[in-house]
């Protein structure tokens, strides 16, 4: 493997991670004093949905053996592809499980954008 191939590997890692982030913080930063109900609760799921991505994370991180895994081309690679495994397993988790955070968040926002 060379060099490149490296790169790009860890390129699309931090390409896919910024996919998620960067959507929330679009989403975040958005004014939704005109925005139709369904839009603020659109923006609310992808928060909840952003936020339950991150705790999978966290929680995989707590679980990793310091110095067990060898360092490999292939880790980054299975790095980027578990990342897209979160981000529809926070998808599907928020369609099919009640957490809440999207239901109190979008009634917080409509109160304060007087929807």
């Amino acid at each position: 493997m060379d060099i490149n191939s490296i790169y790009s590997g860890m390129y699309l890692e931090q390409a896919q991670s910024n996919t998620a982030t960067s959507k929330v913080n679009a989403s975040l930063g958005k004014d939704y004093s005109s925005a139709t109900e369904d839009e603020l609760m659109e923006a609310c799921k992808e928060f909840e949905a952003y936020f339950v991505e991150q705790m999978f994370k966290a929680m995989e991180a707590t679980s990793k053996v310091p110095g067990s895994e060898e360092e490999s081309s292939t880790t980054s690679a299975l790095d980027m592809f578990k990342d897209q495994m979160y981000q529809e397993y926070a998808s599907q988790a928020i369609e099919t499980q009640d957490f809440g955070i999207a239901q109190m968040l979008y009634e917080q926002m409509k109160r304060n954008y007087n929807l």
